[in-house]
């Protein structure tokens, strides 16, 4: 299955990367870093190979993070607009943190009530039996997610009214991402076996690799230029969920046994999920490179 078309072909060799990052720690501490560390590798090896090793360090720190409302504003406005406080740069410094934090405390700090993980503010009415990492995640939510989404739409909204759009029509494209999140919460509800709290692993592994084909079918369409509107493609990562949820609802009419073994149709879930996510990998990087007449991990000579 073909994922970039003759248009897309054509926009790719057009296309030129735009981006803006007001990130003062950015600025000071990372970009004097970046600049200085990036002699370090000679001119002969690939953008690419750098990424993919950066990429396995990743790997071992067993970290991955996805920021698509970010990614939206980069496909409506055709420009990615860090501001002074963003994701990928004080978002992440905040988790390692957290993780350095952790590293003394232990890991049970977050679960303890809040009033014996801090003795000094027990006095604090409401919060005081209520686990730490509820009140950080509501936290989180209050100040970090809303109003990150706020200001993203707000975004959105000033470019499509420049360009005489259609909001409703920008909003539409979070459709996909509804109906996942809808999807996993039916299924965990439904689930006889508990799925969320039995095997939360496999449930965020193969959430995550549809959550990541979504966002990469995205992408591809801001570098396409593709249409602006609903794509069918992008539900195929959610064409498991009916199978899920109805196999969930036979067990509500079998007492709690559900028509095909739960776990296993789990396991299947992350199986579809990741082969999806690596067939669309590994074809768009296949695409790209014919269409351009490069390679992925190898920098070649022009001929004089």
């Amino acid at each position: 299955m073909g994922y970039i078309g003759h248009h897309g072909v054509a926009t790719l060799r057009r296309y030129k990367y735009s981006g803006v990052d007001h990130s003062l720690v950015a600025k000071y501490i990372l970009q004097p870093f970046w600049s200085r560390f990036v002699n370090i590798f000679p001119l002969w090896f690939p953008p690419n190979m750098i990424t993919l090793t950066g990429f396995m360090f990743l790997l071992t720190s067993a970290f991955l993070g996805f920021d698509v409302m970010r990614l939206r504003v980069l496909f409506f406005t055709n420009t990615l607009i860090l501001p002074i406080v963003n994701g990928p740069t004080e978002g992440l410094m905040l988790i390692y943190l957290c993780h350095f934090f952790t590293f003394f405390t232990g890991a049970e700090w977050w679960a303890q009530d809040f009033q014996k993980s801090m003795p000094l503010l027990g006095w604090v009415p409401l919060i005081s039996e209520i686990p730490v990492y509820d009140i950080v995640l509501c936290l989180m939510i209050a100040f970090a997610v809303i109003p990150t989404i706020g200001s993203n739409i707000h975004n959105v909204y000033k470019v499509v009214e420049a360009r005489k759009g259609s909001m409703l029509l920008a909003l539409a494209m979070l459709f996909p991402f509804g109906l996942l999140l809808a999807g996993v919460l039916v299924w965990s509800y439904l689930s006889p076996s508990d799925i969320m709290r039995t095997q939360p692993h496999l449930l965020i592994i193969g959430t995550g690799f549809a959550f990541g084909f979504l966002v990469g079918r995205m992408i591809l369409a801001h570098l396409c230029d593709e249409p602006k509107g609903l794509k069918t493609g992008m539900c195929m990562s959610l064409a498991y969920f009916p199978f899920a949820i109805a196999n969930a609802l036979t067990a509500r009419l079998d007492d709690g046994n559900p028509l095909v073994d739960e776990q296993l149709v789990l396991l299947m879930y992350c199986l579809f999920t990741v082969a999806l996510y690596m067939h669309f990998a590994t074809s768009v990087i296949h695409e790209i490179t014919n269409a351009l007449g490069i390679h992925c991990f190898r920098i070649t000579r022009k001929k004089a």
